[in-house]
């Protein structure tokens, strides 16, 4: 059940359930002119009291085993868009699989999207001006190797050896670049 489907199933209750928040707060000032303050507390917890059991035989009940495996089911605690950012780039430089598999999908989309919009560039379909426009300068040359897109696949540019994933300042100089196209 969606949560606008249980508001709009209570909207339709509106009256009644003013009605009752009359009632009630009239019993309250009746209990409070009888009894004082006890007395209304009384009438206030009485009333709590019946508006949740109206409530426990209004709603509907889950079939048994549903209830259980509700109880049962863990539930995942999901990073924060910060958090989850921050835990992509650690394993990118820590793991060349999460590179790979992570980190390296968002830089070369990134890649791709600048250098469609701001120099007409298709990054898939012609990538040697992609890689023109990207290493500009000769020290950026290696930077290309990291991103290329016809490399997806291969284990890494520094070769098999090693299995740690991008240095954190050729990562910084590419986001560098990146930010500079």
């Amino acid at each position: 059940m969606d949560g606008d489907e249980a508001v709009g199933a209570w909207r339709g209750a509106r009256a009644e359930l003013a009605i009752g928040g009359v009632l009630v707060a009239a019993a309250g000032a009746a209990g409070y002119l009888m009894a004082g303050w006890a007395g209304l507390v009384a009438v206030v917890i009485v009333a709590a009291a019946v508006a949740l059991a109206v409530l426990r035989a209004v709603l509907p009940k889950l079939p048994p085993d549903q209830a259980k495996t509700a109880r049962k089911k863990p539930t995942a605690r999901a990073l924060s868009g910060y958090a989850q950012r921050l835990y992509v780039l650690e394993n990118g430089i820590s793991n060349l699989a999460a590179y790979h598999g992570e980190l390296r999908p968002v830089l070369e989309h990134l890649l791709a999207a600048r250098l469609a919009q701001r120099h007409g560039v298709h990054l898939y379909q012609d990538p040697a001006a992609a890689r023109a426009v990207l290493c500009r300068d000769p020290r950026d040359a290696d930077l290309w190797a990291w991103i290329d897109p016809a490399t997806r696949t291969k284990e890494s540019p520094r070769g098999h050896a090693e299995r740690s994933g991008i240095p954190r300042r050729t990562l910084a100089r590419l986001i560098d670049r990146l930010e500079i196209l």
